[in-house]
């Protein structure tokens, strides 16, 4: 858990040698470039080219896909793109048409198989359709057109009336329904031939995946194209020598040196200047990485801040436990996530959150044991696993006290890693105090001696070191006055930030009183209908803990991820970085599924 040291590096070579140094450093992909050139600040995202990329979006959707053609002369990008283009446009196109007549066909079903008989054959007079709901229906005795029920269900009376024109509308008790020239059979029949265009489409589709690898290839390809462009842009040019410089952790300096020399370049390499804002790269144990994909989601902390990656990981774990509040949710949430390890196994990043996900599952499931509830069942007191019962979610002083206690040593902790940082200044005092402030607090609420005392001595310390600007004149000291009488007004910031954990109480009380009430119904809708007593029973059960199983999985994670982002980011990191971007080859090796 830690932030990389970077360095900033400068490589200074001939100006015809700056196409290959400039090929091989993104090649090697060590360096996040700093514009020297008129190019400006580079890209933070390379744009891909969209017909292409877009293409092969569609294709790596496609459910099955073909053996991958690595080479083939007779590959043409611009044609395998646009008939996969095209193939999604008649795709959609079809799947609208579809829909259109699916519709269609269920709007005409209660007027049945019928066929527009020639106007001759009825003197010129057509047929008008009318839907009348039924409470409705005694109205129709006053019509004076000639009409016909043609079919009756449980909401409306459908009437058929004929007459040369169409009726005024207050012939009739509702609006006329449009029914269309086109009858049933005849829109069977197009759907029929809309489904088999559609299974051709998704044919073609399919033969079209066997490219995949080559698009892949290419779209690589230029994208590192564009990005090499880009760089070559941003370098200092002279006539005879060109200039390149970027940030580079200190571990990677032997292999840029030895790149140096093997291009004929010139090597400057120098440390972070205390004006200078280099981005931030995170290094962290793959088994705890999932907190860093938090914070790089959220909000990147400045260079010279601290990485929260660890302390997320295993809070949001405990959060996401104490909503959650079952041992049975744990145990399901487990299989949902043993179903989808193999898929997130095929990236970095997807491998991380998996291991952030058994680490929530285990956090769960030790909780759920421990607040004793199993789907909302309670284990027999004298069982082994009652006895592994240490706490009731529905002890509310109790449980209210476990949050305000979770709440407190989070943002203790935020505080104490904020003074370790600044451990060799003043400034460290100011967290410092907060510690005490929070201490003290909880102190005097248990009613404890000497927690008054305390509350002053560190709110004292908040006051005098939340600014530590030297003291150089008098204006300097009325400064320091104002920015510590600033740093007492977080005072009712930190009351109501350890009041915000009691959501863990509150959000745990509703998973596990859902989880009850489910049960309760079950039974008691079981034993109201005997006949169907069993298959209710099942129901009611699957049903209301699916439910409540989605909605205590969505709250851990909203709620979770909300007290680490804001509460405890509000107290660690107070400084935001930029993100360490490498300039680095994009093209990869064989595609597979």
């Amino acid at each position: 858990m830690s932030i990389v040291a970077l360095r900033r590096v400068s490589l200074i070579g001939s100006r015809g040698d700056k196409e290959a140094v400039l090929t091989a450093l993104q090649t090697l992909g060590v360096l996040h470039l700093i514009a020297l050139g008129a190019g400006g600040e580079p890209d933070s995202d390379t744009p891909s080219p969209g017909a292409p990329h877009k293409a092969l979006l569609y294709l790596l959707g496609c459910p099955v896909k073909r053996h991958q053609v690595p080479d083939d002369a007779g590959f043409d990008r611009q044609t395998i793109v646009h008939q996969a283009l095209e193939n999604q446009r008649l795709s959609r196109d079809v799947e609208d048409s579809i829909e259109f007549v699916r519709r269609r066909l269920d709007d005409l079903k209660p007027w049945g198989d019928f066929e527009f008989p020639p106007l001759t054959e009825l003197a010129d007079h057509r047929l008008w359709f009318y839907e009348v709901p039924n409470y409705k229906r005694r109205q129709l005795a006053a019509v004076t057109l000639p009409w016909q029920e043609v079919h009756r269900d449980n909401r409306n009376s459908y009437i058929a009336v004929i007459a040369r024109d169409e009726p005024p509308a207050d012939a009739m008790p509702v609006p006329r329904t449009h029914t269309g020239s086109v009858p049933r059979p005849a829109l069977r029949a197009e759907l029929q031939s809309l489904n088999v265009r559609l299974d051709e489409l998704a044919a073609e589709r399919e033969a079209l995946t066997r490219w995949i690898h080559r698009l892949h290839r290419d779209l690589a390809r230029a994208e590192d194209a564009a990005s090499l462009a880009q760089a070559q842009r941003i370098t200092w040019d002279d006539d005879a020598v060109f200039a390149v410089q970027g940030w580079a952790p200190a571990t990677v300096l032997p292999d840029i040196r030895a790149l140096a020399e093997r291009e004929g370049a010139v090597l400057l390499d120098e440390p972070v200047t205390p004006e200078a804002e280099p981005p931030t790269l995170l290094a962290n144990d793959e088994r705890t990485a999932g907190g860093e994909e938090v914070v790089r989601f959220y909000q990147m902390p400045g260079y010279r801040s601290w990485d929260p990656s660890r302390v997320i990981f295993f809070s949001f774990a405990v959060f996401f436990a104490m909503i959650l509040a079952d041992a049975g949710y744990a145990l399901g949430l487990a299989a949902v996530l043993l179903l989808t390890a193999p898929r997130l196994a095929r990236s970095r990043s997807g491998r991380r959150l998996r291991n952030m996900g058994f680490a929530l599952v285990a956090c769960s499931l030790a909780y759920g044991v421990a607040s004793g509830s199993y789907f909302g069942w309670a284990p027999p007191p004298q069982s082994w696993l009652g006895r592994l019962k240490l706490f009731d979610v529905n002890d509310f002083g109790q449980m209210m006290q476990l949050s305000v206690a979770v709440g407190l040593a989070h943002l203790i902790i935020a505080n104490a890693i904020v003074a370790w940082q600044h451990r060799r200044h003043s400034a460290a005092l100011a967290p410092l105090g907060w510690i005490v402030a929070l201490i003290a607090a909880t102190l005097i609420y248990f009613e404890v001696p000497g927690g008054g005392l305390a509350l002053a001595l560190g709110l004292a310390a908040v006051a005098v070191f939340s600014d530590t600007r030297p003291i150089r004149r008098p204006l300097d000291l009325l400064w320091r006055a104002g920015g510590g009488l600033y740093g007492l007004t977080r005072s009712t910031k930190a009351f109501g930030d350890v009041l915000s954990y009691l959501r863990l109480f509150a959000l745990g009380l509703a998973t596990a009183s859902l989880a009850v009430t489910f049960n309760r119904l079950a039974v008691e809708a079981a034993t109201a209908v005997p006949e169907f007593g069993v298959l209710l029973f099942v129901l009611i059960l699957v049903a209301g803990h699916a439910l409540n199983f989605v909605l205590a999985v969505v709250s851990g994670v909203v709620h979770g991820l909300r007290l680490n982002v804001i509460e405890f980011y509000n107290w660690g990191i107070s400084e935001e970085g930029y993100p360490f971007k490498p300039f680095v080859k994009t093209e990869t090796g064989q595609w597979s599924n």
